[in-house]
């Protein structure tokens, strides 16, 4: 065991001296609600560049496999960088990690536009060729790295709102991302329209600019790191599986997480190319945006009323929902049951994800919680990928071509009825019901009751009590 400084005892006194006086709960509020609308803003505007490169490769080479690994190649970035961003996240503070993702971000989008200026237009759009996978790159890692601050974000909520509270923060981080989902689907979808693509990275990199003089003038009280205890060191990524192992069912709700992305792979690879099939893009890019208030609604209600005593049974009765909503949506080639079928959709993820954030804030130490969430992420992240590059190539060589020929459609037209994107169509059906039974199925397993008893029984812990099991000094 290390020597114990003398002064060690003084210092920590020291510091939750420092957090009482920086933040009683006006100003932590207040400095929350001001790091949580930056962060949307950040969120915006990376969703708003990606957005757009979706649409503009799509109806461009109007590829299902080209939109599917855009989206997979997104969620594998974020799989890959996750647990990494997690040790970033417990080893700096909040403030500085958030500056420094966003000027990384700058950086990347940047370079894009370069790119767009200096390669010719056909080079970018040839799916055979370097350049357009470049372009592509450029422009997912400058959007993966704003993850960061979404996990510095998760562990702010922790630090600034009291326990009692996190819920109904947490809902109005899914309103705010609601609003940000509709802003940039709207305008993603203008910007590709009437500016084409390079017109879209002008803006999305004056708006990067926005952003970051904001966060430079903004302060987040936190007088000392909170650490884990013998958590130092950047080699050591184990600390994230070791945080969740030490609560009994929270790796079982992070794996269900995952087989539920599986799932959400799916949505990746072929909600736009739906959507693009029925819609012109200005107009699909303008039903985003609408069902997108299903966001602030969800997010709204979770900020009202919480998510009861148990929200793990909460976050798995919904993704059942979904699935019967994502089984059901493209039973038929009707643009309302569409656009309905998504608001639904919208209103009840933040339900599922503040569920999950509420419940790794109230089990895990602040010291090890952006291993936590980082770990999670990889974890989530990874199975979306899989799904995405594993049914765009299937949709599009094999599912939809046998939809449009003459036996698929005698075979499934009295399902799934006749239109343009049956084949599309045929997944979601089978996705959908793969989530319902998923969802229920959860709800009989013996993880689900360990983590149900865990939560009940955390103790109403604040950021600093956590150190005192941490740090030997």
């Amino acid at each position: 065991m290390p020597q114990e400084d003398p002064s060690s005892a003084d210092l920590e006194t020291a510091d939750r001296q420092a957090v009482t006086k920086a933040t009683p709960p006006q100003a932590g509020h207040r400095t929350f609600m001001h790091v949580l609308v930056n962060t949307a803003l950040a969120n915006v505007i990376t969703s708003f560049l990606w957005f757009a490169l979706t649409f503009w490769v799509y109806l461009e080479t109007r590829s299902v496999l080209a939109t599917g690994l855009i989206g997979g190649a997104y969620m594998l970035l974020v799989a890959f960088f996750g647990l990494f961003f997690g040790v970033l996240v417990d080893r700096y503070r909040k403030h500085a990690v958030m500056v420094g993702s966003t000027l990384f971000t700058v950086a990347c989008f940047g370079l894009a536009g370069l790119m767009f200026l200096l390669v010719p237009e056909d080079a970018l759009l040839s799916l055979t060729g370097i350049w357009f996978w470049l372009f592509a790159l450029v422009v997912l890692i400058g959007a993966v790295v704003e993850q960061l601050r979404n996990i510095a974000l998760s562990t702010t909520v922790t630090l600034l709102v009291p326990t009692e509270r996190r819920a109904n923060a947490n809902g109005l981080v899914g309103t705010v991302q609601g609003l940000a989902f509709m802003i940039t689907s709207v305008f993603s979808g203008l910007a590709i329209g009437m500016l084409g693509m390079g017109g879209t990275i002008i803006i999305a990199l004056v708006a990067c600019g926005v952003v970051l003089v904001h966060l430079l003038i903004l302060r987040i009280p936190e007088p000392r790191i909170v650490r884990a205890q013998e958590r130092e060191s950047f080699a050591d990524l184990r600390a994230g599986i070791a945080a969740v192992r030490a609560t009994r069912g929270l790796f079982a709700l992070i794996l269900f997480t995952t087989f539920n992305n599986l799932t959400g792979g799916v949505f990746m690879a072929l909600m736009d190319p739906y959507g693009l099939t029925i819609f012109p893009v200005e107009i699909w890019g303008v039903v985003l945006g609408v069902t997108a208030t299903g966001f602030l609604i969800g997010g709204g209600l979770v900020a009202k009323f919480g998510l009861g005593k148990n929200p793990i049974r909460t976050m798995l009765i919904l993704v059942a929902c979904t699935g019967l909503l994502g089984a059901t949506f493209t039973i038929r080639e009707w643009w309302w049951l569409y656009a309905v079928g998504i608001w639904i959709f919208m209103m009840i993820i933040p339900a599922v994800e503040a569920a999950e954030q509420t419940v790794i804030q109230k089990v895990v130490p602040y010291a090890t919680q952006g291993r936590v969430f980082g770990f999670a992420m990889t974890f989530e992240a990874a199975a979306a990928p899989i799904t995405a590059f594993m049914i765009a190539p299937l949709a599009e060589f094999w599912i939809i071509p046998y939809m449009n020929s003459q036996p698929g459609r005698q075979s499934w037209a009295w399902l799934l009825g006749e239109g343009d994107a049956r084949g599309i169509a045929l997944v979601f059906l089978i996705s959908g019901i793969a989530s319902i039974v998923l969802g229920l199925a959860a709800l009989l397993t013996r993880s689900y009751r360990r983590l149900s008893v865990a939560y009940a029984n955390a103790p109403e812990s604040a950021p600093l009590a956590a150190d005192e099991q941490g740090p030997s000094r």
